[in-house]
């Protein structure tokens, strides 16, 4: 059954601020109860340490310094990259099915980026080490701590993708203003300083830019780049290093990122009855960039297991034997290959396809994805290739502080969008304005 686009008018758009629904509410209880159990066993690190954590260092124990904190924090960071290469990617290639779901996928992009910043935060403790250690370093350190690379690329991206979606806001509120909550006109006022229609068509190319910076950064940079270098250049750690791991690491976050936004774009389509606004064809098109992402991924881990089990090094056979004898990597890549088999099974068999299933799917790959990164980080120091402490068992479970920290960013991202919602529309003007043109 289509929908008739025609209907889709300003009152559609901006029925997010102007209604509160019982959905609403729940949600933000959710998100709230959420972020409240992470902040409860926040306070015990605050107290106590990293040792209410299961994280340690190598010594006698045999445990390891990075784990879920630093898992979280690549799978964040993914999501947020992968998020804005598609926003960029549908500006800069006249994508316009796509169009509808563009800023959610840039407001996902800055939520992430908040929550892998603050799993930084987290994992070095107390907050005040970053002043008294960090940030007194940097002058002279920063060139040669490759996780200080990755703090100036991540701020750099979040800078840019800030300016992309301001940039693009003075347009939609210069032209809704009226029907913006009054309250917030002081907010209005600034995000307007200086706005005349003029600067449309400067803005338009300066986005442009923007959004061929973004494409060409993502892979030279960011998730292809600088992240997966903090881990690739190490030699002693056999599970880590190889030339494989920023292909790797690009497409789990494409595939997490399209992931990310089909659960966003099929929450406010369901909650607002965004039908119209949000059609079929737009998560067709996603879950079939789902099923391709996917795809990649599963063949650049085969590559990594091919490659580590036949003839390989001594140390790097040993980890990758470890790696495929984990049962979580496995329900990882269950997941991913469940996920892009029922996306291609509703290509052929287009009866097959629903949103609801869509959404389990992606749900099901940010969990494998996730697990996939956790694994990564941890086996790799679990396994490295040196004599320090030579033939100790590695162990490692996430405790339940670890836990909590990822259930609590869950509930940031989620708050996020339960109030930005209110605020500024979540879709382009521009969407609507194709709609009126049609209607015209």
């Amino acid at each position: 059954m289509s929908v008739d686009v025609t209907s889709v008018d300003r009152d559609t758009l901006l029925r997010p601020i102007e209604t509160l629904s019982r959905r609403y509410v729940a949600a933000l209880a959710v998100a709230l109860g959420l972020i409240g159990v992470w902040l409860a066993f926040y306070v015990q690190q605050l107290q106590h340490g990293l040792v209410v954590t299961n994280l340690s260092d190598w010594g006698s124990g045999g445990g390891v310094p990075w784990g879920l904190y630093i898992g979280a924090f690549i799978w964040w960071v993914g999501i947020a990259h992968g998020g804005i290469i598609l926003s960029a990617a549908v500006r800069l290639l006249g994508m316009d099915t796509y169009q509808p779901v563009a800023r959610l996928a840039e407001l996902l992009t800055i939520a992430a980026l908040s929550c892998a910043g603050l799993f930084i935060l987290i994992h070095v403790g107390r907050p005040d080490r970053l002043v008294t250690s960090v940030l007194p370093a940097w002058p002279t350190c920063v060139q040669w701590s490759p996780l200080m690379w990755d703090v100036t690329v991540i701020t750099a991206y979040f800078v840019l993708t800030a300016t992309y979606l301001l940039l693009t806001i003075r347009y939609d509120v210069s032209r809704l203003r009226d029907r913006l909550p009054p309250r917030l006109e002081p907010l209005y006022r600034a995000l307007l300083v200086g706005y005349s229609e003029t600067e449309d068509a400067v803005v338009e190319r300066m986005v442009w830019w923007l959004a061929f910076a973004i494409i060409i950064m993502a892979p030279l940079l960011l998730h292809g780049g600088v992240i997966p270098w903090l881990f690739a250049l190490l030699p002693s750690m056999a599970g880590w290093h190889g030339g494989v791991q920023g292909p790797s690491f690009l497409s789990i976050a494409l595939t997490s990122a399209v992931s990310g936004i089909v659960i966003v774009s099929a929450a406010f389509r369901y909650a607002y009855d965004w039908e119209a606004l949000i059609p079929d064809a737009v998560f067709r098109g996603l879950g079939q960039w789902l099923g391709f992402f996917g795809l990649i991924f599963l063949w650049l881990q085969l590559q990594q297991v091919i490659t580590g089990i036949f003839a390989a090094p001594t140390t790097l056979q040993h980890a990758t034997e470890v790696k495929i004898s984990t049962p979580l990597y496995w329900v990882a890549i269950g997941l991913v290959a469940a996920a892009m088999l029922y996306v291609f099974a509703s290509s052929l068999r287009p009866t097959l396809f629903s949103i609801p299933a869509l959404v389990v799917a992606s749900v099901g790959v940010l969990v494998g994805t996730l697990v996939e990164k956790v694994l990564f980080v941890v086996e790799g120091l679990q396994h490295a290739h040196f004599d320090l402490y030579n033939g100790v068992p590695g162990a490692y479970t996430p405790s339940a502080v670890e836990l909590s920290a990822l259930a609590g960013t869950v509930g940031i991202v989620a708050l996020f969008f339960l109030v930005v919602s209110k605020v500024i529309p979540v879709v382009e003007l521009h969407a609507i304005e194709d709609y009126e043109e049609v209607d015209t």
